[in-house]
Formats: structure tokens, sequence, C-alpha cells
């Protein structure tokens, strides 16, 4: 560092000179002997951050890829429970079919297919799906689709839905399939 000497009025120019001379002559710097450590210090931080970089973004994009692909195994078999659950149904349409072909009696097939559709509902209804409940109901654009409007047979039918097309279906209190509904005007 510069040391800086209290000059008197009393010396002259030749002194000063001197001591400039000399005070240079100890500010000359030896970087050579204290910046080489502080530097090879500094290279060896920053090849350890780079190498912790590099480990945390293969470690991230491992993550990435592990998490796409049980993304997409999920997709690929997210409705496997409920057409295991839905094979027995499969099952019992097939063997209504075969007793339709040798059946003299109508009043049987008809039960059969009827307890062939209360399994098939039962299940869809365990597995969260509930029908839509619309004739009567004031029409509801959120709910249904208007396929035409009719004359209502009275008065307070006005608005409302007289009749169903297709019926609507909530899937865990969420909307589905919009019911295909006649509305009186």
């Amino acid at each position: 560092m510069l040391k800086k000497k209290k000059t008197d009025a009393s010396e002259t120019p030749e002194v000063l000179n001197e001591n400039i001379e000399n005070n240079s002559e100890e500010l000359i710097p030896t970087e050579s002997v204290s910046e080489q450590p502080a530097e090879t210090l500094l290279k060896e931080e920053l090849s350890l951050a780079n190498d912790k970089y590099l480990r945390l973004y293969a470690e991230f994009d491992n993550f990435r890829r592990r998490t796409t692909k049980e993304r997409i195994e999920l997709l690929q078999t997210a409705g496997k429970e409920v057409i295991v659950s839905l094979i027995p149904v499969l099952d019992d349409f097939e063997r209504a079919v075969k007793s339709m072909e040798n059946a003299t009696d109508i009043n049987a097939v008809k039960e059969g297919v009827i307890l062939v559709q209360n399994k098939l509902n039962n299940i869809l209804t365990q597995k969260g799906l509930k029908p839509m409940e619309s004739i009567g109901q004031p029409f509801d654009a959120d709910l249904h689709e208007a396929i035409t409007n009719i004359p209502a047979p009275t008065d307070d039918m006005k608005g409302k839905v007289i009749d169903e097309m297709e019926k609507g279906y909530y899937l865990n209190d969420k909307v589905i399939r919009f019911a295909k509904v006649i509305v009186g005007a």
C-alpha cells in the first residue's frame, strides 16, 4: 500500500522525488506469488459448481423421463379397473344371446336382459356414474342440450324439460354427458 509521508515545507523537490522513487519500488505488485493460489482456488470452486450443476441437471432430466413414463403407463391402464369389472356383464350378455336362440318363453328372456342391465347399472354406479334426472326440471344449458322446442301442454311446463331423447350422466358429480332434451315453449 501507499504510505503517505508527511511533507514538511522544508523538504526540497529533490528529496520529494527520491521519496517517490523509493515508494514506487515498494509498490511493485507481487501478483505472481499471491494470486496463483487464489486463481487455482477459484478454478476448483468453478469446477465443483459445474459438476454440481451437471449432476443436478442429469437428476432432473431422469426425474422428468421417469414421471413421463409413469404418466403414460397410468393413462394406458386408467380404465383397466372399470373394464375388468365389466367383463362379467359381457359374459352375461353372451349367455343371454345364446339363450335367445333356443328360447320359446319371451318373458324369461326379458327377465334375463333386465337382470344383465341391472348388473351393469350397479357396477357403473359403484364406479361413480349417476344418471341425470331431467324430465320436469327447468331447462339448464349447463346440464341439458335442447334438441327442439314444442308447445308446452300446460303453462307451468314452459321453459321446462318435457321429454328426454338421451339420458345425461354425472361421473363423480361432474357432467360427462349432457342430456338431449325437448323443451316446452
